[in-house]
């Protein structure tokens, strides 16, 4: 349980250090390559054997982390996209919504219970997600342009689900820094060639204040998927359980945190949401 609250707190922390980038003018893009670069060297530094590359070359899951580290820096632009076109509101929905699909795959591929109450939990989170993510200014409706938050629903479903497939199946209970770390590595190396691509045609000028929000970035990144990593491991959970507590407590920490720290408003579908995620932990974690 400690890994999964260690999970929540850094994903939340991630929402929060976003908000700060946009609050001091600060690079996005350029945060976020950063970022990764220093959540590898974080993910190999933390890694208790000797570092082979060849190694981690011939791992099985060394494919997988490569496909992530891909679909990891894609999704992400893709919200970006969807939040500029969509409103933050649906990039929200989609990609906390997501958890249905990992949630769905752990059920029927590991046998995992799906009695009344869990699944009763699984419903109220989804409608506590959409509650809580809805802001009153931005809410459009989804048919407005229905591509990017299906790109974003399936591809947030995917990196979740993936993870715990490759974790479960190909990952060593102490390789999970080495195999988060590959992750990341590979997701800095498509992120870095982006930029060299934005900067030759001038699309966007370097920013050194991306340097330091990277760093504070990287390390928060790369532990948030770690602990995910570890909750997901400890014997006797179950995928379906960890992802619903994880994603609904973070849309209920983030809005809290907004409310509370830069006085984001909160509307009667926000609390009500926030009422009906605590629900749904509840119901989850005594099914």
């Amino acid at each position: 349980m400690i890994y999964l609250i260690f999970s929540i707190l850094s994903s939340t922390a991630i929402f929060i250090l976003f908000k700060l980038l946009n609050i001091y003018k600060i690079n996005t893009l350029q945060a976020i390559v950063v970022n990764y670069f220093v959540a590898a060297t974080v993910g190999f530094l933390s890694y208790d054997n000797i570092i082979n590359f060849e190694v981690i070359y011939n791992s099985k899951w060394f494919v997988g982390a490569v496909i992530l580290g891909c679909l990891f820096i894609a999704i992400f632009n893709v919200m970006a996209i969807t939040a500029q076109k969509n409103g933050i509101s649906i990039a929200s929905v989609a990609s906390k919504m997501s958890v249905i699909i990992p949630i769905i795959f752990g059920i029927y591929i590991y046998n995992e219970k799906a009695g009344f109450l869990k699944i009763a939990g699984i419903l109220v989170a989804l409608i506590a997600v959409y509650l809580a993510s809805i802001k009153t200014k931005e809410n459009q409706p989804l048919t407005k342009s229905i591509l990017l938050p299906t790109i974003l629903f399936f591809g947030s479903g995917i990196i979740e689900t993936s993870l715990k497939f490759i974790e479960s199946n190909y990952v060593e209970s102490n390789g999970i820094p080495i195999f988060s770390a590959t992750i990341f590595a590979c997701a800095a190396a498509v992120g870095f060639a982006i930029l060299i691509l934005k900067f030759s045609t001038k699309a966007i000028m370097p920013d050194f204040k991306s340097i330091p929000a990277g760093i504070v970035l990287g390390i928060v990144n790369y532990y948030s998927i770690y602990f995910l990593l570890k909750a997901l491991q400890y014997n006797g959970s179950e995928s379906s359980t960890i992802f619903t507590l994880n994603n609904v407590s973070i849309v209920m920490l983030s809005s809290v945190l907004g409310f509370v720290i830069f006085k984001e408003r909160l509307s009667l579908k926000n609390i009500t949401g926030i009422i009906l995620a605590v629900l749904s932990i509840i119901l989850v974690t005594s099914a």
